[in-house]
């Protein structure tokens, strides 16, 4: 049986800017997942980022709020010095909980609370960063049978993110940029056979 996605969650760090502009832009209005994205950022940052990213794309970006519901073909981007995590129920919640991997938002804290919920249905992308933020996560991912993409560290800006997390598990796909959002189509499902019911396998 073929499996229908629910989300894509992506950690990034230093060179992130560029590359969001870059796979999000690419992305098609039809998109049918949501995308939830932890950019480090300085913790008062302010919500620039998410502004920038909504003019360049096709999908609506948003800074993400307590209790956003998720919704499809939207993108929801962690707000400066709060961790972003996937509730049960198919909502957002933001955390100040200490620094994990030395990063507040945290692409681990946002992996691994969406791996709990979505199970295999879940996409992980790791791209560009000058950490090992994400790579704990992408393995939980894994573990929970969702599926592990990482930008080629060879194209990434900072390598350090990409190749901790190659290292950490057994990855699907290593792509360049170029590639990510024509991948991310191919594993996504159409807009029309968006699964209403966003509370994962276990709701």
């Amino acid at each position: 049986m073929t499996r229908v996605f629910q989300a894509v969650v992506i950690g990034v760090s230093t060179g992130g800017v560029h590359a969001l502009q870059k796979l999000l832009g690419q992305l098609p209005a039809d998109f049918a997942l949501p995308v939830l994205i932890v950019q480090h950022m300085r913790p008062d940052a302010g919500s620039g980022l998410a502004k920038l990213l909504d003019k360049c794309c096709a999908l609506r970006v948003k800074e993400a709020d307590e209790l956003d519901e998720i919704l499809p073909g939207t993108v929801y981007l962690a707000p400066p010095n709060y961790h972003l995590l996937v509730e049960r129920e198919g909502f957002l919640s933001l955390s100040a909980d200490p620094y994990v991997s030395f990063a507040r938002p945290s692409a681990d804290v946002l992996f691994e609370s969406a791996a709990a919920v979505f199970g295999p249905n879940l996409i992980g992308v790791v791209l560009t960063g000058a950490n090992f933020d994400g790579s704990l996560g992408l393995k939980t991912i894994k573990q929970n049978g969702g599926v592990a993409i990482v930008q080629d560290p060879a194209d990434a800006e900072a390598r350090q993110m990409p190749q901790a997390a190659i290292a950490a598990t057994g990855v699907d796909y290593v792509v360049a940029l170029d590639g990510m959002a024509a991948l991310l189509q191919k594993l996504a499902p159409r807009r029309t056979t968006m699964p209403h019911d966003m509370r994962g396998r276990d709701a």
